[in-house]
């Protein structure tokens, strides 16, 4: 992101004779005097409804319209939550730009709530929890956070390096999904492709002194033996009769990991994953309630 401008502009000089309007500019502006217009309304699209939760996510204008799983873990995992808690709403195609926080996703509930008041991602599931009194499975179960540590890890790094360092798959699904729609600008492309590049980088290298593919894969690989062998023959996670928060984590990777219309180029973690038929399953089941 480009640096941000001064909260306020230096102060201003004292008026001086050397720093006057030239006199054809000043009779131009007594003639055609500038005009403050009221700010433009919110286009109706874009306005909150009044009937409806929008959970503003990654997503193309065609896969917000049908309401198709977005093509971000972070974004898929919280739409794929609120779906299987039973909470109505729509999903509106977004960025980290357009966010009061400066990440996706964050939802607008429907009135007669503070609609101006938007919920981030970390405030979603007490959201949810308050709406429909649905459980928290981190209290229900004490292995969750270790479980969940495999997936904000270890399958989380090597989903960072297949999509943006892997060079054939920056091009054919990174860069036509995050850099291509915001600009036609060919310069501007490059250097934000270069960009999230470097951010995932800069993310891997937190943990290691170097990155090493075949590594970021064999963790991953042992990351979803855990997850199968947790899950068993289970249709949810932790024995749940219905999906709860650990399902929709897990699908927002399995899904997007085996979904061949994102087009990748190259899919080592597709190979490991596909070794766990019960995963496959899993994420085949929660598929449906899209």
């Amino acid at each position: 992101m480009p640096p941000k401008a001064p909260d306020s502009p230096p102060e201003e000089r004292n008026a001086s004779p050397f720093f006057t309007i030239p006199a054809p500019l000043k009779r131009l502006f007594d003639k055609f005097p500038l005009t403050t217009y009221p700010a433009n309304e919110i286009p109706q699209r874009l306005r909150p409804h009044d009937n409806v939760n929008q959970l503003y996510v990654f997503a193309d204008a065609s896969g917000a319209r049908h309401g198709r799983p977005s093509f971000n873990p972070q974004c898929l995992k919280w739409q794929a939550y609120l779906k299987f808690v039973g909470i109505d709403f729509e999903i509106i195609s977004s960025n980290n730009h357009a966010s009061p926080t400066g990440s996706l996703p964050f939802l607008r509930p429907s009135l007669p709530a503070d609609a101006s008041n938007p919920i981030p991602s970390h405030k979603l599931q007490k959201w949810a929890i308050e709406q429909v009194h649905c459980e928290e499975e981190q209290q229900l179960n004490l292995r969750f956070e270790v479980y969940a540590s495999l997936l904000d890890n270890r399958i989380r790094n090597a989903w960072l390096y297949m999509l943006y360092l892997d060079s054939e798959n920056f091009d054919a699904v990174a860069r036509r999904l995050y850099v291509n729609p915001t600009t036609s600008n060919s310069i501007v492309r490059a250097a934000l492709g270069h960009q999230l590049q470097q951010a995932a980088r800069d993310e891997l290298l937190k943990t290691s002194r170097y990155i090493d593919a075949a590594d970021l894969e064999g963790d991953a690989g042992g990351a979803f033996e855990a997850l199968s062998t947790l899950l068993g023959e289970d249709e949810h996670f932790f024995g749940r009769p219905n999906p709860g928060l650990f399902d929709a984590s897990v699908f927002a990777y399995t899904h997007l990991i085996l979904d061949d219309t994102l087009g990748w180029k190259r899919n080592r973690l597709g190979q490991l994953l596909r070794e766990h038929p019960n995963l496959v399953q899993h994420r085949d089941r929660l598929l449906k309630l899209f």
